[in-house]
């Protein structure tokens, strides 16, 4: 039982009235008034709490059976009440989710069922406690709020960015029934799809003029025919995700390393989606997990879950190792995605010395996730010494990432240098473009 406002106001009005009863009657008399007021409000309060218990509000809490890191979830509380009362719910949630609302006021009439929706927003990937719900319901006087807590302990698990993989899954499908119908009609690719009659803008140089010789001498039919191709499908996607010391840094709330491995899922996603078999490596001193190439969709869930438990360590990465056993591993041409970051020439040595050893055998590209808030610094005129000297820094910081991408570049390595957190939509949008254009 916890008082109301209400009830501090009424026993503040009776200090207040005090001075006037006792200037009317006797001393004790005036005591003895005030004190019979408090104690019919202190009354009135029990009452009024006490009546709250015989009609306690029923909310449960729905939680989706996947939370994903770096988003807005759902979580959904369903009220039913027989009286129209005002509750409010405070939720205890793990400390590495951040919730919009923490405490909620909710108003319900009676007799219904009243749905709030409010989100939670994890930082951190991995199972965790999810604790109990904290009610308080109001009386029906106003005068005390009932208390106590509903059961809804449990586990909830942080998967990486699962609803930007359904958002991505839906996109590359209505891509497939319209992109790629288009590529066919403009005879993008290299495999042969089939045979089609020419049309008023057709490459010549796609005629085929001996199936047209045999159709003109088995049907008379003039048309010339013309071979219609489609972007070679089945190659191999190998994608090396480093989870060394640089992955560690928190970018926009989360670890770099989780926005490394939102854009390797996404990446894999667009890869079985096309038809390619797709692997993936996470490396540090040395290979900590490797996953054979596959093809399929059923092969997404399984990269998932082998991917999810994988954290960043203050480790140095080997990217010299890592490839090595890429190359060990994969004897055939392939596209290998190297997903780390650079800071500069010197202390990306190593990197630039690993992806040169690859081309030009294999396709190499390497994406450097970008911290958003140095472009933020960097472009922001400041007056003050301290400030100057900041941007100063991020200046220099980007103008050398930028030499050691040139560099790159000079290898015949593919880059992409982008925001962490619009990584994963930048990529696969590269990834479709080399598909598209038969690079690999």
């Amino acid at each position: 039982m916890i008082p109301t406002r209400k009830v501090y106001l009424l026993l503040t009005l009776g200090i207040i009235l005090a001075p006037a009863v006792a200037s009317f009657t006797k001393v004790s008399t005036g005591i003895a008034v005030i004190l019979l007021y408090d104690a019919v409000i202190l009354t009135l309060m029990i009452i009024d709490s006490l009546r709250v218990r015989r009609s306690r509000v029923d909310v449960r809490r729905e939680l989706p059976p996947r939370l994903s890191i770096g988003r807005d979830n759902p979580v959904k509380l369903e009220v039913k009440s027989t009286t129209s009362t005002i509750i409010k719910v405070c939720d205890y949630y793990p400390n590495t989710v951040n919730l919009n609302q923490s405490l909620l006021r909710i108003k319900v009439e009676k007799n219904t069922t009243s749905e709030v929706t409010y989100t939670a927003f994890p930082t951190k990937r991995g199972e965790f406690d999810w604790g109990n719900l904290q009610i308080r319901q109001l009386g029906a006087w106003g005068l005390a709020w009932d208390n106590w807590k509903v059961p809804q302990s449990l586990k909830v698990k942080v998967y990486p960015d699962l609803i930007g993989l359904r958002s991505l899954s839906i996109r590359l499908t209505l891509q497939s029934s319209g992109s790629m119908r288009q590529f066919r009609q403009l005879g993008i690719g290299t495999e042969f799809s089939e045979l089609r009659n020419y049309r008023s803008g057709d490459d010549l140089r796609l005629v085929d003029w001996k199936a047209t010789a045999r159709r003109v001498g088995a049907s008379g039919n003039t048309s010339a025919l013309v071979r219609v191709l489609e972007p070679e499908q089945e190659q191999t996607l190998l994608i090396l995700l480093d989870r060394g010391r640089l992955m560690t840094a928190q970018v926009q709330g989360l670890q770099r390393f989780d926005w490394g491995l939102n854009a390797t899922l996404s990446l894999a996603l667009a890869g079985l989606n096309r038809g390619d078999k797709v692997g993936v490596g996470v490396f540090d001193r040395q290979i900590h997990t490797w996953i054979s190439p596959e093809r399929g969709q059923h092969h997404l869930s399984h990269l998932i879950d082998r991917l999810t438990p994988i954290q960043p360590v203050l480790l140095e990465s080997d990217y010299v190792g890592a490839v090595t056993h890429v190359v060990q591993k994969q004897t055939r041409r392939c596209l290998i995605v190297v997903i780390t970051d650079i800071i500069d020439t010197t202390a990306s040595a190593e990197l630039l010395s690993a992806l040169s050893r690859l081309t030009p055998r294999y396709l190499s590209f390497c994406v450097a996730l970008r911290d958003p808030q140095v472009d933020i610094i960097a472009r922001t005129f400041t007056e003050d010494v301290q400030g100057a000297y900041t941007r100063a820094v991020a200046l220099d910081l980007m103008a050398q990432r930028q030499v050691a991408f040139a560099k790159l570049k000079g290898r015949g390595v593919l880059v992409l240098d982008a925001p962490a957190n619009q990584i994963s939509d930048e990529l696969v949008e590269r990834y479709l473009q080399l598909k598209a254009r038969n690079q690999l």
